[in-house]
């Protein structure tokens, strides 16, 4: 679909490696926001008197419209210039950010996140595709792989750098931070980027882009509010069967397009459908965790928010030496040994994790987290080559859309689900015996509002109960990612292709830096 012309090939721009490091200042800050905002959350829960549910929105909120839009945005910096789009998504994500930064209540937040969602679809595929204009086709790999590196390279930051913004400025630093980098990144598009453009590229399927929005925002709805306002709940009801309408719409209209924005009959191809359903596994797992564990940390183990980032490295850290070790073990074992194995690994941690409770202590806690990013990292790695690998050349661009759109589902999914089950688990093993209707009902609504509750009260049997009804829904919620995950390692072993495949280990290697950022 790219145009690379033959000026580029023969005389590349000298100033080509000043827009790829304004590029990857770009994906550096999308991999900043996929975790930075985990930290963030139960100061912001305290300050806003966030609900659980709030918070969920607020990590979602920005996943389920980035999965949306990110497609179709790919297709407008085809159709009418990439440098345009990608400038553009840039401007809506620096907007977003300030809006976010100053919000003065949880729904203010929630918007900008979505909008930070509708900013970070355009700027993750067209960041990509800008690359064969400005480098020769040698050029190439590296400058993805400087790219990749970047996104890559945000998410262990993210924890710490936003932890220690929150140490030292109030909440809304976090979004702050955003501002000068995005800024360069569009002074140095509006220099240095040349425009590109594929007129042959198909039209943006306006229905299917809403099908897609508001079917994936009604199930998500449905999940996060059906722990406060019951499962049998009219309107809880009412979302999951509008989810299933839309999203069934969706797929009757794709299976019907001549040119479908999805196409989904790339998952009648085993090799396919097993990889994308291994990585995008190991998205809910990481996303789901991403979103649980500060709360654990900070309102459980009474760490500060720079201590919670710097706690959640191990995890990083075992992700991290997975990328580096996945690409040998996939040629000399096969995807499918690689993939399996981690999938049991991933359960071994999560079964060991729901051993914790809420006198364990952070050692323990480091340990599952490390073998955890070790098994997520070696299933998801192999996973995404596996599964681009698994099909031929000319279906590899709309292979690499479906992929990223269903393991963006699977993020949200994860901190939907898992979220909703803790927030169930928690609310029905809190004892507010004797408080006042004011207190309880913040005390329901979080662990933090527990706390913040437990505190003005001098109230540690509340304290107490809440640290204990918290890590009880944690523990449940790791036990039903260890069942999944050997559930996973199953249909991997039956369904993946025993052979290694070297089209997709070759994959694999420039995937590493979405595992981060395209969450």
């Amino acid at each position: 679909m790219v145009t690379v012309t033959q000026q580029a090939q023969t005389r590349p721009d000298p100033r080509r490696w000043w827009a790829l490091g304004a590029l990857v200042a770009s994906m550096l800050v999308l991999g900043f926001d996929m975790t930075i905002l985990n930290v963030a959350l139960p100061t912001i829960a305290e300050d806003l008197g966030a609900t659980t549910g709030q918070q969920q929105w607020m990590a979602d909120a920005y996943i389920v419209v980035f999965a949306a839009l990110m497609l179709p945005a790919g297709l407008l910096g085809d159709r009418f210039g990439r440098r345009r789009m990608l400038i553009g998504g840039l401007g809506i994500f620096l907007a977003a950010s300030l809006v976010g930064a100053f919000a003065g209540d949880v729904t203010w937040v929630i918007v900008a996140r979505a909008l930070m969602g509708v900013g970070g679809a355009l700027v993750m595929p067209l960041a990509m595709s800008v690359l064969p204009s400005l480098f020769p086709r040698e050029e190439q790999t590296k400058a993805l792989g400087m790219i990749s590196a970047g996104s890559a390279l945000g998410m262990p930051l993210g924890p710490i750098i936003g932890g220690w913004l929150l140490n030292h400025f109030w909440w809304g630093s976090v979004f702050v931070l955003n501002v000068p980098m995005v800024a360069i990144g569009i002074a140095a598009c509006l220099l240095l980027l040349p425009e590109s453009r594929d007129p042959a590229a198909p039209k943006v399927d306006i229905v299917s882009t809403v099908l897609t929005a508001l079917g994936l925002g009604a199930l998500i709805y449905a999940i996060i509010e059906g722990p406060s306002k019951g499962w049998s709940d009219a309107v809880v009801i009412g979302g999951f069967v509008a989810a299933v309408v839309l999203l069934g719409a969706l797929v009757l209209r794709e299976r019907r397009s001549t040119r479908p924005m999805l196409d989904l009959t790339l998952l009648g191809h085993r090799g396919f459908l097993s990889n994308t359903l291994a990585a995008t596994l190991g998205m809910f797992v990481l996303s789901g965790l991403m979103f649980l564990l500060p709360q654990y940390l900070q309102a459980v183990l009474g760490t500060d928010s720079l201590a919670t980032g710097i706690r959640m490295l191990p995890m990083m850290g075992g992700m991290l030496a997975a990328a580096k070790l996945a690409q040998p073990l996939v040629a000399k074992f096969g995807a499918r040994s690689v993939i399996v194995v981690a999938l049991v690994v991933l359960a071994f941690a999560s079964f060991l994790g729901a051993r914790t409770t809420a006198d364990s202590g952070y050692g323990f806690t480091a340990l599952w987290l490390a073998i955890a990013g070790v098994g997520v990292a070696f299933a998801m790695i192999p996973a995404m080559g596996g599964a681009l690998g698994a099909l031929s050349r000319d279906q590899a661009g709309r292979g690499s859309g479906l992929l990223s759109t269903v393991r963006q589902t699977g993020s949200a999914l994860g901190v939907a689900l898992l979220g909703a089950l803790v927030a169930g688990a928690y609310t029905s093993r809190l004892s507010t015996t004797g408080l006042p209707d004011a207190a309880a009902g913040a005390a329901r609504d979080s662990v933090i509002g527990a706390h913040v509750v437990a505190g003005r009260l001098g109230d540690h049997a509340l304290a107490a109960s809440a640290n204990a009804a918290y890590v009880h829904g944690m523990d449940l919620a790791l036990v039903v990612i260890g069942i999944v995950a050997l559930a996973a390692a199953l249909l991997s072993a039956a369904l993946m292709p025993g052979r290694p495949q070297s089209a997709g280990t070759t994959a694999s290697a420039p995937e590493v830096a979405p595992i981060s950022a395209d969450a």
